[in-house]
């Protein structure tokens, strides 16, 4: 595996995929997430931060060389 980008990609969005499914409180209270969830709601953000984190997975797996 020469290419990291694609190793970080992979873990951020495992990350991503995992706390969002889980509903952590340290991930959605983040002020970065205040405006997704000001519009998308609680439970669209989690569903928004699945589908982003599940998007960096493939794009992760699909650069691994």
């Amino acid at each position: 595996m020469n290419n990291p980008e694609s190793l970080i990609s992979i873990v951020v969005g495992l990350f991503a995929m995992i706390c969002s499914y889980m509903d952590f409180d340290f991930f959605m209270n983040n002020h970065k997430a205040r405006f997704f969830i000001n519009l998308f709601g609680r439970n669209g953000t989690r569903a928004f931060y699945f589908v982003l984190g599940f998007f960096l997975l493939i794009v992760g797996l699909g650069t691994v060389r």
